[in-house]
Order: C-alpha cells, then sequence, then structure tokens
C-alpha cells in the first residue's frame, strides 16, 4: 500500500475496545472486523495507551491471529509518546529508544508486517527532531511503517520534525468538531493544508456536547430537511471542508457505524455549512 489518504467518509477509533465485552473474545472481535471490511471501511485508528498498556492493540491483534486473511485488508494506524505508567507523573516521550521500541511492540500486538500510518501522540518539548527524525527514518526504510504523521501538533511543531526527515509528513490528527472549529480560524487548518498533511479529526462529535443548545437545534433542523441524523449532519460538515478531513468516530456499533458511514456522504451546501458555524459559534461571520 502506498501513503495515501484514507478514502473512506470515517475511521473506526479503537479507543474503547476494551469496553466492549462482546468483542473481547478473538472470534467475535475477528467477525465484526470481516463485517466492517465488507462495508469498505479499512482504516482502524489505534494508540499504546488505549485499554492502557497496548490492551486494545493486543485484543485486535488476537483476532487478526485467529483469521489471517484478514491482516492484508485491514489499514493500522497507531500513535504513541504519551506514557502514564502508574505512580509516575504523566508525560510525552519521543526519544528514539522510546519510539523504536513503541513501534515494535505495535507490530508484536497487532499481528501486522507493517504499520500503514505511525503518528507521535503528542508534541514533545523536550523532542530532539534530528535524533527522532533519524528513528522514524529508520523505520520507514526497514518496512515497518509506511507513513508517517502527528497528532496534536501545532504548525511550527510539525514543521521543526518535517525538517529533519527525509520522508513526509502526510496526516495531521487533530480535534476539530463544529463546536471545535478554531483551527479553522487560528490558521492551524490552512496550515496543514498547505504543508500537505492530510488531516484526520478525533472527536467529530465533540463527545455529544454538539447535539445540545443552539448547535444541537440548528443540527436537528438540517437533519430533519435531509432525512439523516444529526451526527451526520454534523460528519457531514467536517467532511465538506477543503481536503475532507476523515472523522475518526468511536462507536463501534454495527447498527451506528452503517448509519454514520452512509450520512456522512451527505452534500451539505455553502449556506447550510454556514448556518451551522453560526449557530454553534453563537455570532455572525464577521
Amino acid at each position: 500500500m502506498t501513503p495515501a489518504s484514507p478514502s473512506p467518509p470515517l475511521m473506526l477509533g479503537m479507543m474503547r475496545l476494551h469496553e466492549r465485552p462482546d468483542l473481547q473474545a478473538p472470534a467475535r472481535l475477528a467477525d465484526w472486523l470481516e463485517a466492517r471490511l465488507n462495508q469498505g471501511l479499512e482504516w482502524f485508528d489505534h494508540a499504546d495507551i488505549y485499554g492502557g498498556n497496548g490492551h486494545n492493540e493486543r485484543l485486535f491483534g488476537e483476532a487478526l491471529r485467529r483469521r489471517p486473511n484478514l491482516a492484508a485488508r485491514v489499514r493500522v494506524v497507531t500513535k504513541a509518546g504519551i506514557l502514564m505508567a502508574p505512580g509516575e507523573t504523566k508525560h510525552y516521550d519521543s526519544s528514539p529508544a522510546w519510539l523504536a521500541g513503541a513501534i515494535d511492540r505495535a507490530l508484536g500486538r497487532l499481528g501486522v508486517d507493517r504499520l500503514d500510518l505511525f503518528l507521535i501522540h503528542r508534541p514533545d518539548p523536550l523532542m530532539k527532531a534530528e535524533a527522532t527524525a533519524r528513528v522514524l527514518d529508520d523505520a520507514v526504510r526497514a518496512g515497518k511503517v509506511a507513513a508517517l504523521g502527528v497528532s496534536n501538533f501545532l504548525p511550527e511543531q510539525w514543521r521543526r520534525l518535517q525538517a529533519a526527515l527525509s520522508h513526509p509528513l502526510t496526516h495531521h490528527q487533530l480535534q476539530l468538531s463544529l463546536t471545535r472549529s478554531a483551527p479553522l480560524f487560528d490558521g492551524d487548518f490552512d496550515a496543514l493544508r498547505r504543508d500537505g498533511l492530510s488531516p484526520l479529526a478525533w472527536s467529530p462529535l465533540d463527545g455529544g456536547s454538539l447535539f445540545q443548545g443552539a448547535a444541537g437545534q440548528a443540527l436537528g433542523r438540517l437533519a430533519e430537511r435531509h432525512g439523516v441524523s444529526p451526527a451526520g449532519v454534523a460528519l457531514a460538515w467536517l467532511r465538506r471542508l477543503p481536503g475532507s478531513p476523515v472523522p475518526v468516530i468511536g462507536t463501534l456499533d454495527p447498527t451506528r457505524i452503517t448509519t454514520l458511514c452512509d450520512e456522512a456522504r451527505l452534500s451539505l451546501s455553502r449556506l447550510e455549512w454556514y448556518a451551522l458555524l453560526e449557530a454553534a459559534r453563537g455570532q455572525e461571520v464577521a
């Protein structure tokens, strides 16, 4: 696979996999994965902290080992760099030793030969860009990682890393939603577009808070007009942006996934898009 941008309207987040008892058995999770793949949903978003100490990656890998033919079909994203060991201060680590180990551990847990996309989870003020870049470049050259990216970085932070890399950063995962639209106005979204980074939007429904207040009412009106759910309208609002940001959704419910996958393809008019923005911000555009 070439390091192209994910094309489906959704990416499936694995953050809450450990909260689903019905998917803990490898055979059950393998059935769930195969059903999603058959829907054309190939991209699965992980991080080594999800479930604690790589637990959710391990569950995913056990399912792939149960049904090996699925491993060639899944497209795996994972992130590393946040450390949350019991009894220790939560901190970030972008050191070569930690990231090299994190990549190898993720490959082992996930049961895949290569990570389709590896992201540094948070910007580390102690990062030595040249050293970090060397270990990331080495992982790409060794075939362990197909593409590189960052998560929650500011433009100058990813540019400092990119300047030291031989391979391009291809993706940026950022918090972006109708009610978290600051990157559209502070220059961050324009910067990632200018620098050729494909946007991945985490928390695209803002934890459900965008269904409240004026934003929720506006979503409800448009949802009724188009015969879809308010969540579908919110995802379509994101997809209307240049670069068609890929929402990383947290639900693992098959019915809801199917609904959101279909509804995220809704095409909103420019007036509808701005009406939602106005409702969420509580003010007209200048």
